[in-house]
C-alpha cells in the first residue's frame, strides 16, 4: 500500500503539471482498440437477436475488464518484483495517465482562446474534440456551454472517479474503472446498433459512477464557497436540479456548476443530426459568457485538489493504523 501510496501521489501531480501531450500514446486508445475488436468478434459468435445481442455485451464487457485490468497488473507485479522503484516509476505513470483533470482544461481552453479571437470556425472544431452532439450550427453562446457543461460533467468521470479508483486499489483498479467509462462512451448509446449490445457496459458505468458523481458534486459544492463564487445556489440548484439527465450520475457536477456560476446549462441538443429534447439545469440569473469557461475549469481545478487531499489523507489514515 505505501507504494501505491507514492505512485498516487507522483501521478496526480504528473497530471496537474504535464497533462495529455499528444506526442504520448494513451493506454486509453488501447483499450479503445480492444472494445473494437470484442466487439467484433462478440457480433460474429452471437445471434442478431435482442438476447444473443445482450449476452455478447455482457461478454464483451468482461473480456475488455480482464484484459484491461490484468496486463498492467501483469506489468507492475513484474516491475515491483525486478525493482521497487522500477514499479513506482510505471505505477506513477499509469496513474497519471488515467488522471484527465490538465487535458479537460487544456482541450476547453482551446474553445476560450477561439472564441476571444471571434474564430468560430476554429471554435466549433474545438469543441466537437471534447462533445458528442453536433456543433456546426452552434452560435457563440452554444459553444460556451457546450464547452462548460463538458468541463463540469467530466470534473467527476474524467478527474475524481478515476482518482477515487487509484487511490482504492492502485492503477490496475484505475485501468478497471477506465475500461468501463471507456466502453459506456463507445457503446452505451441508446441507438439501433448498441441499445442491446451496450446495455450492459451503460448500466455498469452507472453502477461504478454512483458514488463518484455525488462525492464529486458535494466536493464542487465546497471548491465554489472556497473559490468566492456562489456555493449557497450551488446546493441549491444541485438538490433541485441533479436527476435531469437520462443518466443518474451526469447532471451531479453539471448542476453545481451551473448554481456555482448562476447559469443555466443543458437544454435541447442534437445529435447525429437528431434533436435530443432535454431539460434546462440551472438559472439563468445572468447570461453565459466565455469568461465562464475558466472560471468552470477553476472549479475542477479546486475539486480535484480538496478531493486528492483528503483521499490520499484517508489512504495514508488506513495505512498507519493496519500497519
Amino acid at each position: 500500500m505505501r507504494f501505491s501510496i507514492y505512485a498516487c501521489i507522483i501521478g496526480f501531480v504528473l497530471d496537474l503539471i504535464v497533462g495529455d501531450p499528444h506526442w504520448l500514446y494513451h493506454p486509453v486508445r488501447l483499450i479503445g482498440k480492444l472494445i473494437n475488436n470484442t466487439e467484433k468478434l462478440v457480433r460474429r459468435c452471437f445471434t442478431k437477436t435482442k438476447a444473443g445481442e445482450r449476452i455478447a455485451g455482457i461478454v464483451l464487457a468482461i473480456v475488455v475488464m480482464v484484459i484491461s485490468t490484468g496486463i498492467p497488473l501483469g506489468i507492475l507485479v513484474i516491475c515491483y518484483k525486478t525493482n521497487v522503484y522500477l514499479g513506482i516509476a510505471i505505477e506513477s505513470i499509469f496513474c497519471y495517465q488515467l488522471l484527465a483533470t490538465k487535458s479537460l482544461k487544456v482541450e476547453s481552453m482551446k474553445v476560450y482562446r477561439a472564441l476571444k479571437d471571434k474564430d468560430m470556425e476554429k471554435a466549433r472544431y474545438a469543441v466537437s474534440m471534447i462533445v458528442g452532439r453536433d456543433t456546426k450550427s452552434l452560435d457563440a453562446v452554444g459553444i460556451t456551454k457546450a464547452a462548460v457543461e463538458t468541463v463540469a460533467e467530466n470534473t467527476s468521470d474524467g478527474s475524481i472517479a478515476p482518482l477515487i479508483s487509484i487511490i482504492i486499489g492502485g492503477a490496475p483498479i484505475g485501468f478497471l474503472y477506465k475500461s468501463i467509462n471507456t466502453m459506456d462512451s463507445m457503446i452505451g448509446y441508446k441507438n439501433d446498433k448498441y441499445i442491446n449490445l451496450g446495455r450492459f457496459a451503460a448500466k455498469l458505468d452507472d453502477v461504478v459512477n454512483y458514488i463518484p458523481a455525488r462525492f464529486s458534486a458535494f466536493m464542487m459544492i465546497l471548491s465554489a464557497y472556497m473559490l468566492g463564487m456562489d456555493g449557497k445556489n450551488a446546493y441549491r440548484i444541485y438538490k433541485r436540479d441533479r436527476y435531469k439527465h437520462a443518466s443518474p450520475n451526469s447532471a451531479h457536477t453539471e448542476s453545481v456548476c451551473a448554481g456555482a456560476l448562476c447559469v443555466r446549462l443543458a437544454g435541447d441538443a442534437y445529435y447525429f443530426g437528431k434533436l435530443h429534447k432535454k431539460e434546462y439545469i440551472g438559472d439563468a440569473l445572468r447570461e453565459i459568457e466565455t469568461e465562464d469557461i475558466k472560471r468552470a475549469n477553476r472549479l475542477l481545478y479546486m475539486c480535484a485538489i480538496l478531493s486528492f487531499a483528503l483521499l490520499i489523507g484517508i489512504k495514508i489514515g488506513v495505512y498507519l493504523f493496519i500497519k
